[in-house]
């Protein structure tokens, strides 16, 4: 019953303190979403389908690197930095 009584603003604060690259995944999902709406225009000859599974894939590896960003940073705070204090 604790979690319910959690406003939303303190929610979000307290996941972005245990998960520092939530926002960064967050502001690369906008990112990604406005430039593909942006270069949806000029994208040619190209059929929309083929630009889409483009820009999916491009989606996918930036999901994919920040995760691979976090697990790192998490393996680091956990191992390295307990181990010099």
């Amino acid at each position: 019953m604790d979690d319910y009584s959690e406003s939303q603003t303190s929610r979000l604060s307290r996941k972005i303190s245990e998960n520092p690259f939530m926002p960064l995944g967050i502001v690369g999902l906008i990112m990604a979403c406005g430039f593909g709406a942006y270069q949806f225009k000029n994208r040619g000859k190209m059929s929309t389908s083929v630009y889409l599974m483009q820009l999916r894939v491009g989606a996918q590896s930036a999901v994919v690197g920040t995760l691979t960003l976090g697990v790192a940073y998490t393996l680091i705070k956990e191992n390295i930095l307990k181990k010099l204090e």
